[in-house]
């Protein structure tokens, strides 16, 4: 039976990826206090306005800019939150972001702190001045609040007014704080801003402007978010669920709510650990937000150089070896259709004109391109088929990311007598479905590729939302995007995301019967770097009318 989920109490962030629901701007915003009392008093007026979980149109109106609330560790010592529940808290949680940098990949590991103080001199000046040990928390970020704007006019880039008023109104509460709440600037670079502007890249076709599905390297992204229980109406379940769970006896089935929600049972069917009391940690959950910084000048270099290698050593036109590259760099092509769906370029290519997306009209060719990503069609495929990496390569991007069935532990490697992979139809996600994390959040950034280098500000604001930071984002994170031995990749990074100081290759195997040899790619940079952020509590709206009272009572 359907898991039925009090959507009321569950903050829409979590709920919902907001692009996906026509709202394509979006602005973050981040708050220190000083005087808990005027903190509790800026919770309780933000929470009045929180857009919930709560499914549209039959439970709640789509509203024109969306609001959500979260907190650091320190924000809710801040609050007044109890040191009992406090202590109840995950230690990693409690460390934060900065001090995880280890873990997550962020610091060069071969030096030890005292070597190297000026680790995080790339990070935006909010972030580095987060957590600085001896300050006092003067510049602690202890609030994150979210706004999410619909689009002012269609075939416009505007958002609508509301997103100005709301920003407004949140000024307007500082303001009223006595010095009690600040906003706090030392946002990009120069530090200018006071909040992260965020929004979809935008193509423009004559007049009109529309927002497209891609990030700045150019790759349609956000296709495969996972899918747990309750979630979704339960006519609404059988299409979604569809490469999106988990997959167990041949078929899909949503992920265990307690992954993403606390106070559920998860995988394990178990209550994830939480914080006492249960009234404050049910329906609340935790998210990893990372403002990631994309090297768009390195990674076209980088590309441009390999597919003239690999056209030579292939024997295919240029063109043909670069879109190859990138695919098999992320997994998917660059339009979102999946390798292991369409392992080659001529497949590709048949496949686009099939689906649309050529059409002569460049707004219909999007509109048939964003149909299709949000079909189960553009989710529905396994690895667990293809063990030696001939269609996605064991160290591809979306490989790492989620894993689906090829951890099962009954894959075989290699091929039959027949020169075919060993197929395991019955491969699970046993392995997987533990690590799964909700993404969340947009490009940020000017949408004009031509203008932007790797210095200019663009990239993509992230927010990954778990129940359990340490076993879903950070062991991702390390293991999978830092780190190659769970794909026989051995210390190689993931190819789009990882790493390149040290390890700089990406292998792709080739089907023997093919002729072709492998290729490896070896002089990979860091395209995506971290600019910082925070780990944050997202507690339900009970949780947060506890706290904007004062009464989180652990006993």
């Amino acid at each position: 039976m359907a898991r039925t989920l009090n959507l009321h109490d569950i903050q829409g962030n979590v709920v919902r990826a907001y692009g996906r629901y026509s709202f394509p701007f979006a602005r973050y915003f981040f708050f220190n206090i000083t005087k808990p009392d005027e903190g509790r008093r800026f919770v309780d007026a933000v929470r009045r306005h929180v857009t919930t979980g709560a499914r549209w149109p039959d439970q709640a109106d789509k509203p024109a800019c969306t609001v959500n609330i979260g907190f650091s560790f320190f924000g809710l010592w801040q609050l007044g939150v109890p040191a009992r529940t406090l202590k109840g808290m995950p230690h990693e949680f409690a460390e934060g972001m900065k001090d995880r940098a280890f873990v997550l990949g962020d610091r060069d590991t071969t030096k030890v702190a005292e070597d190297d103080p000026d680790w995080d001199a790339h990070w935006d000046p909010i972030w580095r001045r987060n957590r600085t040990p001896g300050a006092n928390g003067i510049d602690d970020v202890h609030i994150w609040v979210s706004l999410n704007a619909q689009l002012k006019t269609p075939g416009s880039a505007d958002p609508v007014d509301e997103l100005d008023r709301r920003t407004d109104w949140l000024r307007g509460l500082c303001a009223a704080s006595n010095s009690g709440v600040r906003l706090l600037a030392g946002i990009g670079r120069d530090g200018a801003a006071d909040y992260q502007d965020a929004n979809a890249v935008f193509d423009r076709f004559g007049d009109v402007v529309l927002p497209t599905p891609r990030e700045h390297f150019g790759f349609a992204d956000g296709i495969g978010d996972p899918v747990f229980d309750g979630q979704y109406r339960a006519s609404e379940m059988p299409d979604r669920v569809i490469g999106r769970g988990k997959r167990e006896g041949g078929s899909w089935t949503p992920i265990a709510t307690g992954e993403f929600i606390l106070g559920h049972p998860d995988e394990s069917q178990e209550l994830p650990p939480a914080a006492m009391p249960p009234e404050f940690s049910h329906n609340g959950t935790f998210m990893a937000y990372r403002k990631l910084h994309e090297n768009v000048a390195s990674f076209d270099a980088v590309v441009t150089e390999e597919a003239r290698r690999y056209a030579r050593v292939m024997d295919v036109p240029e063109d043909e070896a670069r879109e190859t590259l990138r695919a098999k760099m992320c997994g998917r092509w660059s339009d979102g259709t999946p390798l292991a769906i369409r392992p080659t370029y001529p497949d590709w290519r048949a496949f686009r004109a099939e689906n649309g997306f050529d059409d002569p009209d460049p707004a219909t060719a999007l509109k048939n391109q964003a149909a299709y990503l949000r079909s189960p069609a553009a989710s529905d495929f396994r690895y667990a088929d293809d063990m030696p990496g001939f269609k996605v390569p064991g160290g591809a991007h979306i490989r790492r990311m989620n894993t689906r069935d090829y951890l099962d532990p009954l894959n075989r490697g290699g091929v039959d007598e027949a020169g075919k992979p060993y197929p395991n139809p019955d491969a699970t996600h046993a392995l997987n479905k533990r690590r799964r994390v909700l993404r969340r959040g947009l490009p940020y950034g000017a949408s004009d590729p031509a203008g932007n280098s790797d210095e200019t500000e663009q990239g993509v604001v992230m927010m990954l939302i778990g129940s359990s930071l340490f076993r879903q984002f950070e062991f991702v994170q390390q293991q999978w995007v830092q780190y190659g031995l769970d794909f026989h990749q051995g210390n190689n990074t993931c190819p789009m995301l990882g790493e390149h100081r040290v390890h700089t290759r990406h292998t792709i195997p080739s089907d023997p019967k093919s002729g072709k040899p492998p290729y490896i790619m070896s002089k990979l940079r860091t395209f995506v770097e971290c600019r910082g952020g925070e780990y944050f509590f997202i507690p339900s709206m009970t949780a947060l009318r506890l706290i904007a009272m004062g009464v989180v009572d652990p006993t």
